[in-house]
């Protein structure tokens, strides 16, 4: 491995301490956390945080009360077993919809982070996201981050008590909105907040309004980094997504190294120095707590924050900004400039996933232009599998599921053919001729009869035809059952 190779890598923990002799040693799987008190800072990727918070919770608080066609837009209707996605209505049977947005999420991901690590956790995360939202709130009531540290070390008084208490209820007024906008995708929003004003809410509604709105606070409030550090899976196996060509977080070892404190007008390179002046402020100005310097962590979530709060450094020394960049292993090491080392970023795993991520998505776009408003489910009765009834005919009864998957009102009428004499009768007096109203879900039995004549018995393939049509179009769907004769 050469010299530069070497610098870039992370450096390996300490498994012993200096002098100790060689031996078994413990490690543990689990560190006591030491509280961390992220530096406020300024610069291009902060700018990109605060807008993709306000983003992400735009969408997130103001979705449930958008209104499409007089309901919520975007609604997951459990107990009626309908997810309504604006002008889309799905329903169980439209699972594989749901299978393919969870695949391309994945998808995504992988992309994602073989481009540029973990850009997901550092700007979109929900973890990180209201992280850095309660760390607003804490730094407008405690200070920053000497302030804060010199207000945990005081003795309780009445002000620290009066601080505390004003930060954690702001917390609270937070959690507990989130969680409220959190069941109001499961329930309609509107009906929840008069059941919130009316203190009439239901019991699952109470307690997962709760559980979200203790689990936001608890996260976002306490747990913070540890979130990220242990109990997120995608720090772990991030790793097999990165390779040499990958753009993350890096400190330029080569650049900055030996480092050392000087005066601005000091020749630092006549003193044996590189250009980082050990400040740590990209240490304070961390949510994770870690050293950028040390090379490349799996703790970094790659928010930019100690890219930023170098370059101003950088600025005031009237250095060339860039000790700490994001920029890809290659890169470093082989001194790439930003254009020859972008040239690396259409490698093979890139397309493959560009291209696998392409393919489903017309997929997706393709079968939701062609999906039918109307769908059927034929099932026999098992009870009367087939019957001699009054007028020498024979009878078979059926159940037949329709589920109006739009909006509007569908005209059905339902016909049987692959057999002649085919006729087709409500089993309970119904007409097989009905109005299916919008996003509605029906269960009608009906009773196919023909005469007994000399049609072998056994079963005999059958179709049900369905013709159903709206204001804009008519459909015909064709539904294979079985018709059975008795010997």
């Amino acid at each position: 491995m050469s010299d530069q190779e070497a610098a870039w890598r992370p450096m390996a923990p300490a498994t012993a301490a200096a002098g100790a002799d060689d031996g078994p040693t413990e490690q543990m799987l689990y560190e006591v956390r030491r509280k961390i008190y992220p530096r406020a800072v300024t610069g291009a990727f902060a700018r990109w945080r605060v807008w993709l918070v306000l983003a992400t919770q735009a969408v997130f608080y103001g979705l449930p009360w958008f209104q499409w066609n007089g309901r919520q837009a975007v609604l997951f209707d459990l107990g009626a077993r309908k997810f309504y996605l604006f002008g889309l209505v799905l329903w169980p049977q439209d699972v594989i919809y749901l299978t393919v947005l969870l695949v391309l999420s994945a998808l995504g991901l992988f992309l994602f982070t073989a481009v540029a690590g973990r850009l997901f956790c550092g700007y979109a995360c929900p973890q990180t996201v209201y992280t850095e939202i309660f760390m607003w709130i804490e730094r407008r009531i405690e200070g920053d981050r000497f302030a804060r540290i010199r207000l945990d070390g005081e003795r309780w008084s009445l002000r620290k008590l009066r601080l505390k208490a004003a930060k954690h209820a702001a917390w609270l007024v937070i959690a507990l909105w989130t969680g409220f906008t959190f069941v109001g995708f499961f329930t309609p929003i509107r009906e929840l907040g008069m059941q919130v004003w009316t203190l009439s809410l239901g019991p699952w509604q109470t307690f997962w309004m709760l559980f979200y709105a203790f689990a936001t606070w608890g996260n976002a409030g306490f747990m913070r980094e540890q979130v990220c550090r242990y109990m997120c899976p995608y720090a772990r196996f991030q790793s097999v997504m990165v390779d040499r060509d990958t753009y993350v977080v890096t400190y330029d070892t080569q650049r900055g190294e030996p480092r050392g404190s000087r005066s601005r007008h000091a020749d630092f390179a006549a003193q044996g120095l590189g250009s980082c002046v050990d400040c740590s402020i990209c240490v304070q100005v961390c949510p994770t707590g870690i050293d950028i310097r040390q090379g490349l962590q799996y703790e970094c979530i790659g928010c930019g924050a100690c890219i930023d709060a170098c370059d101003q450094v950088m600025d005031k020394m009237r250095y060339p900004r860039g000790l700490i960049r994001y920029t890809s292993e290659r890169a470093m090491l082989e001194r790439l400039s930003p254009r020859e080392a972008r040239r690396h970023m259409l490698r093979p795993r890139v397309l493959v996933y560009a291209t696998i991520m392409v393919v489903l998505v017309a997929g997706f776009v393709a079968a939701l232009a062609m999906r039918q408003p109307l769908k059927v489910d034929v099932i026999r009765d098992r009870g009367a599998l087939a019957r001699e009834v009054d007028g020498g005919k024979i009878e078979n009864v059926y159940r037949l599921q329709l589920m109006n998957a739009s909006e509007q009102p569908l005209h059905v009428t339902i016909a049987a053919e692959g057999l002649p004499q085919l006729d087709v009768q409500g089993a309970r007096g119904e007409s097989t001729t009905l109005v299916l109203p919008p996003a509605a879900n029906r269960l009608l039995p009906v009773r196919v009869r023909r005469p007994a004549d000399d049609t072998a018995p056994g079963s005999h393939k059958i179709q049900f035809v369905i013709h159903a049509d709206n204001d804009s179009h008519s459909l015909v769907l064709r539904e294979p059952s079985s018709f059975i004769v008795p010997r």
